[in-house]
């Protein structure tokens, strides 16, 4: 049997460090877990957003 190769498409291999306010940093992830989430997958989900939408201003 062939095991399956993880794919590299959209492997996570860099990071972004970012200084906050600590009640603000713990507010959103408060807010994140109440919504199932993450932290990290709501600041990706961002990111990429904010790219598409000022991509296409070019």
């Amino acid at each position: 049997m062939t095991k399956k190769q993880p794919s590299k498409l959209g492997k996570k291999d860099s990071q972004l460090v970012i200084r906050i306010n600590g009640k603000e940093r713990d507010d959103f992830v408060s807010l994140c877990d109440d919504l199932d989430s993450s932290a990290a997958r709501e600041l990706r989900k961002y990111i990429r957003r904010f790219i598409a939408e000022h991509q296409s201003e070019d």
